[in-house]
């Protein structure tokens, strides 16, 4: 059963420090959900981790659902915000695809970036009621994917080696979904090999962008 209480507005705290407040949760409880899992996870678990009593969250989120949700909104804007920025720098089809190749990593694994890891593990704990809130925010993240593949199609650049290949190629959607799956599936077992030697990001980045963009010839 959920943990639900009315929200109630803290007596004393100005509108800043109730952001904060807010803020500090929403970081805490995607670093819980993601460490222990969305149903592992109690409010009294985020609370601590705050160092806040067990009902404070109840002044800011009605439940744990709303809770999850700001947590997937919150990697969402981070990284619309993030992918926007590092594309100002990019003049060229091939460096708008190694950007958000590369900032898609650091969305994923960067220090504090659990938000998007959460989205793809917790995604099924969310209601329906607001799965469509966060699919529209999502919608805008993949329309900036979408642009720049269907960029490199017309350039003949995205990974195709056969006029077979072409064709298949000219499917953006299919061309999204599997690059970003295989960029999306490294948050099983990149972590993992962080300090063994494995390569940094930047060389994650590289051999990806390799993988599936031709070179212009």
């Amino acid at each position: 059963m959920a943990e639900t209480r009315k929200r109630a507005k803290g007596p004393g705290v100005d509108g800043q420090d109730e952001a904060n407040r807010r803020q500090a949760l929403v970081r805490a409880s995607a670093r819980l959900f993601r460490e222990k899992g969305f149903e592992a996870t109690t409010v009294r678990d985020i609370a601590g981790a705050v160092g806040m009593r067990s009902g404070s969250p109840f002044y800011h989120f009605s439940n744990k659902q709303d809770i999850l949700k700001a947590v997937m909104e919150e990697g969402l804007r981070q990284g619309l915000d993030r992918t926007e920025e590092a594309l100002k720098a990019a003049s060229t089809p091939q460096e708008r695809f190694r950007a958000m190749v590369r900032t898609h990593y650091g969305i994923l694994h960067d220090e504090g970036s659990e938000f998007i890891a959460v989205l793809l593990y917790d995604w099924r704990s969310l209601p329906d009621e607001h799965k469509q809130d966060i699919i529209a925010v999502k919608d805008r993240y993949d329309l900036l994917w979408h642009a720049c593949l269907k960029e490199l199609m017309g350039l003949g650049l995205l990974g195709a080696n056969s006029d077979h290949d072409q064709a298949a190629a000219g499917d953006v959607k299919t061309a999204r979904l599997m690059i970003m799956g295989a960029i999306n599936f490294t948050v099983t077992w990149y972590k993992q090999q962080v300090g063994r030697g494995a390569m940094d990001l930047d060389a994650l980045s590289d051999r990806t962008v390799r993988f599936f963009m031709r070179e212009a010839s």
